[in-house]
């Protein structure tokens, strides 16, 4: 089997825009030119990609199960294009961090910038994404520094596990507000704003909820903890975060207060096994540890990895 980079671009083209007049424009090439390419690849595989349906294209169920490997495939290829234009331009150095969200707008902005004026030659890469796929990454060596949820559901990889208490947030106007600390008690009744339903930090609320014999009251799930608050600014009730996106000065009309019993959060951060660190990699590292440990503690290295 012979694939060609153009062919698998045409395919991710196509399964994004649905149709062969939007991936031309989006690649630039003529209609004609991503018909050939679709048909070469459906050719070279041996089954149908699409299905054709005056004009649109909807992916076959073939095309789904190949979509994370052609999309890895290319992202591969594209870091490949980077570093070596990294060491074209010259630079220090590159690295590539990616976070589950939990960390990337209220924390990794701003050491990125703390540490860019430290080593000014150094370009960064923020990605955001799921926690398992950020392992994939970081085993497979496409990602520098993953900053996950805990378990680390991938094996091969050196891990730091980093552990927070959370806080409860509410608007400052909020009765709750005169308190000086938060307990499942002062839930009931409540709208609460949870991560997913089933996230670590809503299945110990819901046990500490059970022992208190308190009936949770949810409104709404966020799934990032910066969007809870955001939810709670804007009027939707009680969440129970991490303490960075919970404690930080965003002058949003949001306060937080301790909570009791203790509801943990746990950031590990994670690099491969295989690879081993530069001086880059390893001065982010330590950044990353310093400015995370006002927020926690650093509760285990190396942990086991879970498959």
């Amino acid at each position: 089997m012979s694939l060609k980079i153009r062919h698998l671009e045409v395919f991710n083209a196509l399964y994004d825009a649905g149709s062969v007049s939007n991936a031309a424009q989006r690649l630039n090439l003529t209609q004609p030119a991503v018909s050939i390419a679709l048909g070469n690849l459906e050719e070279e595989l041996g089954f149908r990609l699409f299905h054709r349906n005056r004009g649109f294209f909807a992916p076959t169920g073939e095309a789904v199960q190949l979509r994370g490997e052609i999309t890895q495939g290319l992202m591969a290829l594209a870091r490949v294009d980077q570093r070596a234009d990294e060491i074209r331009q010259g630079w220090a150095g590159g690295l590539s961090i990616a976070t589950n969200g939990a960390l990337a707008m209220n924390f990794l902005p701003r050491i990125i910038a703390m540490f860019q004026a430290d080593y000014p030659g150094t370009h960064i890469e923020l990605r955001v994404h799921s926690s398992r796929q950020i392992a994939d990454w970081a085993a497979s060596g496409q990602i520098d520094i993953g900053l996950i949820d805990t378990p680390v559901p991938v094996a091969g990889l050196e891990s730091e596990v980093f552990a927070m208490e959370c806080v409860c947030i509410m608007r400052a106007d909020d009765p709750l507000a005169a308190q000086h600390r938060i307990t499942p008690a002062c839930l009931a009744g409540r709208g609460l704003i949870g991560v997913n339903g089933d996230h670590v930090v809503d299945r110990q609320l819901k046990r500490l909820a059970a022992e208190a014999e308190v009936t949770l009251r949810y409104r709404a799930f966020s799934y990032y903890y910066a969007i809870a608050r955001s939810m709670v600014a804007a009027g939707g009730g009680l969440s129970i975060i991490d303490p960075i996106n919970g404690t930080a000065d965003l002058d949003d009309g949001v306060v937080w207060r301790p909570f009791a019993p203790q509801v943990q959060h746990e950031t590990a951060m994670i690099t491969s096994r295989d690879h081993p660190p530069g001086q880059s990699l390893t001065a982010m590292q330590d950044y990353i540890r310093r400015h995370i440990a006002p927020y926690g503690t650093r509760t285990d290295t190396n942990a086991p990895c879970r498959d």
